[in-house]
């Protein structure tokens, strides 16, 4: 439920752990209310599998409306080391099947760069990826947009050009595109 929360949220993994079920909208539209740096609180839309699978944690573990939902095995409020050492052991477990997972830094961060690239990627405006985040300063997530552009432009270098013989009608290498993609 976490993790899915974090993909879906952006929420910085604080944000996530300090969550409690009054700061959840269960009925559409979902959404959660965060509270991120500075206790400057923020609204993020929430996925309906999201929210039933707060739905099911909250009907096995109940928690008052303030009460932190996400605890140890001790019924303590769970900290960040905590998530962070679970994950490994996802991550490791994944591994198996996964073998390329073991070359990944995988932290309760990533998943908030990776809705961040994923919300760049889709078109969505980086004023609304910026309010998404609670990003203070724009520039903070020009970072992504400019990540995205480097991906692409690594890509395009992925991709042979075709032989003469072998290139579509309709095919032009655009040295302009070229030129400007050396400059990224």
């Amino acid at each position: 439920m976490l993790l899915s929360l974090l993909y879906n949220s952006g929420a910085r993994i604080q944000e996530a752990l300090d969550l409690c079920p009054g700061a959840i909208r269960f009925e559409a539209p979902y959404y959660v209310r965060l509270y991120g740096k500075g206790r400057k609180e923020r609204i993020c839309p929430l996925w309906p599998e999201t929210v039933a699978l707060m739905k099911k944690l909250l009907e096995r573990q109940p928690r008052a409306p303030d009460e932190r939902i996400f605890v140890n095995r001790y019924g303590e409020p769970l900290g960040a080391s905590g998530v962070r050492f679970k994950l490994a052991a996802y991550v490791a477990a994944a591994a198996k099947t996964t073998p390329s997972l073991r070359l990944k830094h995988v932290t309760p961060h990533s998943f908030r760069h990776a809705t961040a690239v994923h919300l760049v990627a889709a078109g969505v405006d980086i004023t609304v990826i910026r309010s998404w985040l609670g990003h203070v300063s724009l520039d903070t997530t020009n970072h992504y947009a400019q990540a995205n552009l480097e991906t692409k432009r690594k890509a395009l270098e992925q991709v042979g050009v075709p032989a003469e013989g072998n290139r579509p009608a309709r095919w032009k290498r655009d040295a302009d595109l070229l030129a400007w993609l050396d400059t990224l």
